[in-house]
């Protein structure tokens, strides 16, 4: 499976030891407050498990599904909920937790989406985020654990056609040799 990895971008200690920095931001910047972290499915997965476990304050979970990739390298444009919360949100200080931060379409299409449903407040973290790509203009992330170059990574959660999200590492692919 490896074979097909350029090179690794960032080590697993790497990213734990930023996940465990985000961690204790959330938790100070959450404290007193009715933090619901949502996951988006699945990229994010990997990364929820291990920020949930690092941040100190009492928090709840839910999960999202939304699709815009499909089994290609590049977004197809068109951001579609597959999964749909299991909670109403309203007062909630909602945490959106992201993979990767890419072109935004989806961030903001989600954060549209979820507004209408009257949080107390939405902010965004993501592990990665990669500015190059960016084309919804109104998307930042709250909290971002690296910025990365235009690469197509998988791992730690990010996958190609399904495959690699159980690497312990992000690294480049290249998706020509698969």
């Amino acid at each position: 499976m490896t074979e097909n990895i350029e090179k690794v971008l960032l080590s697993a200690q790497q990213l734990q030891a930023k996940v465990a920095e985000l961690g204790a931001k959330i938790s100070e910047d959450y404290r007193g407050k009715k933090l619901l972290m949502v996951s988006v499915l699945k990229g994010s997965v990997v990364f929820m498990a291990d920020l949930m476990r690092s941040v100190t304050v009492p928090c709840e979970i839910d999960f999202m599904s939304v699709k815009s990739y499909g089994d290609d390298t590049k977004s197809s444009g068109e951001v579609r909920i597959t999964k749909d919360l299991d909670r109403p949100i309203e007062g909630y200080d909602l945490l959106i937790v992201e993979d990767i931060l890419d072109s935004g379409r989806t961030l903001s299409y989600l954060r549209q989406v979820l507004s209408a449903r009257h949080p107390a407040s939405i902010r965004l973290c993501t592990l990665l985020d990669k500015p190059d790509r960016r084309e919804a203009m109104d998307v930042a992330a709250d909290y971002v654990g690296f910025t990365i170059p235009d690469a197509f990574v998988v791992g730690y959660g990010l996958d190609y056609a399904e495959k690699y999200r159980n690497l312990p590492y992000v690294g480049i692919v290249d998706p020509d040799k698969e």
